[in-house]
């Protein structure tokens, strides 16, 4: 029952978000969507994605089946395609075959191999649709943020060193080679994921994984792009603005700190996702349920994390102020969804309440302290890095401490057993 009413609810939210876009003139989930299924798919590695997801709830037989079906379909679709003139891309096959084990679980199975099948491809939907609402999304913050706040952003952010631009300057040096696995990297984190969480349900499905962490920082995240409208130092700063700019200064030039900063107007085409970093919250939670796996994974979700940190800042796309904004709010998630078993105690309930404080405190101060952060950075930039690492130690205490030791008691929020000694009666 509650499945179809959450399936009732994305279809309704569909279709609510499809009209919007259609009267606004941009493109919208249904008709991306259908660009999926008949024509060229925007992503044609969010489709696999998916489809990986889904063969969780199959068998061996069935997976091989199924990919090998989509692996055939794509090669035919992608081939005509290309002669008709098209781009060379693949997904649709993922796509028809995603959809249509859903039918067959649906109408031909029963039991646990149904429910399974299901789960699996409903799973593998809502990443797909995931992804179709971040774009619309995207447009939305763009109506709802015609004035920017990159200079507020840009001055709190001087209290951390201005991070961006030195690894702008980083990144040029790496020159195309450097530049172009850091892309890569970036761009491809969906598909990092799926191997985390492909490893994480191979057998069979835990109380928690990656998954559910990384749809609800796409859920939640984005509300905060329309509360705190930022396009980057790329484009507020840099060749990317459009002339709209306050100048070229990123990278090589670090700006002079501006004590009178105001909001503002921008152009009706970049999006305003910067505040909290999504990439920074999404690739911190990659490495935090990679820490558990194979020492492959382990690896895997290191140079993720490393390299998704350095793309952020050195694409230009982020000031540090949104990675720490964007830490806090993968810490706050993860910590109320990690260990679902333990309950809710007050060990969580200090770290997911302690967390939305400090996130918010966080959005507060960047708009509405930026000048004295900016004016005294010795003081304001160690209260930020502060407050991420002791919202680190609270969820690791939590979390990932050894057993019996007293981090671990604290995180659990038990009282420290009391020795033989003060426990002996007085003589």
């Amino acid at each position: 029952m509650f499945a179809a009413g959450g399936a009732l609810g994305v279809a309704i939210l569909l279709v609510v978000v499809q009209l919007v876009a259609s009267t606004q003139g941009f493109q919208g989930p249904l008709e991306s969507l259908f660009h999926d299924y008949v024509l060229t798919p925007k992503s044609a590695s969010v489709p696999w994605a998916g489809l990986a997801l889904a063969m969780v709830g199959l068998t061996n037989r069935q997976r091989v089946v199924a990919l090998s079906a989509a692996a055939g379909i794509d090669v035919v679709v992608a081939a005509v395609r290309y002669l008709s003139g098209g781009p060379l891309t693949v997904g649709n096959g993922a796509t028809w075959v995603l959809t249509a084990v859903g039918v067959y679980a649906a109408v031909r199975w029963t039991g646990d191999q149904r429910r399974s099948a299901l789960r699996g491809v409903g799973l593998g939907a809502l990443l797909i649709l995931a992804t179709k609402f971040g774009d619309a999304w995207l447009q939305v913050t763009i109506m709802a943020g015609p004035m920017i706040l990159d200079e507020y952003a840009q001055l709190a952010d001087h209290a951390l060193g201005s991070p961006s631009w030195h690894l702008g300057q980083f990144v040029d040096a790496l020159g195309p080679v450097g530049y172009g696995i850091l892309h890569w990297v970036y761009i491809e984190l969906p598909v990092a994921a799926i191997a985390v969480a492909v490893y994480q349900l191979r057998n069979g499905w835990p109380s928690h994984y990656l998954v559910r962490t990384f749809l609800l920082i796409g859920l939640i995240g984005p509300v905060f792009y329309v509360l705190f409208p930022v396009v980057g130092p790329i484009f507020a700063f840099g060749t990317e603005g459009q002339g709209f700019q306050v100048s070229d200064y990123w990278p090589n030039l670090v700006p002079t700190p501006d004590f009178a900063p105001e909001p503002m107007s921008f152009d009706s085409a970049t999006p305003r996702n910067c505040m909290p970093s999504l990439h920074t919250a999404w690739a911190l939670a990659l490495f935090i349920h990679s820490r558990q796996g194979a020492w492959w994974l382990r690896l895997g979700g290191t140079f993720w994390l490393v390299c998704t940190l350095t793309a952020t800042l050195g694409f230009g796309y982020h000031y540090g102020v949104d990675l720490v904004a964007g830490a806090v709010l993968c810490l706050t998630i993860e910590s109320a969804l990690r260990d679902p078993e333990r309950g809710w105690g007050w060990f969580r309930v200090r770290l997911v309440g302690g967390g939305a404080l400090v996130l918010a405190g966080l959005l507060l101060s960047y708009r509405y302290l930026a000048v004295p952060m900016g004016r005294f950075p010795e003081v304001s930039g160690p209260l930020v890095l502060g407050a991420l690492a002791a919202m680190s130690l609270g969820f690791y205490a939590t979390f990932f401490a050894r057993p019996d030791t007293a981090l671990a008691r604290w995180g659990s929020g038990a009282k420290a057993a009391v020795t033989d000694v003060l426990a002996a009666p007085t003589r």
